[in-house]
């Protein structure tokens, strides 16, 4: 039963199963915020700076 006490192999599964439950959180963010990341293609950086502006210097 040398097999039982072996625990060289511990450390690596570990991470294994670490860095799979990121990846499975990370793939069910990306799906929930699906329809966010498909519109963000049309999105104005520009359009947001000039927005941001006209605020500030409302506010003086």
């Amino acid at each position: 039963m040398n097999f039982v006490d072996d625990e060289r192999g511990q450390g690596a599964a570990e991470y294994i199963l670490l860095f799979g439950g990121i990846i499975v959180i990370a793939i069910a963010a990306l799906l929930v915020y699906q329809s966010y990341i498909n519109q963000a293609s049309s999105l104005n950086s520009e359009e947001d700076v000039s927005v941001v502006r006209e605020s500030v210097q409302s506010k003086r």
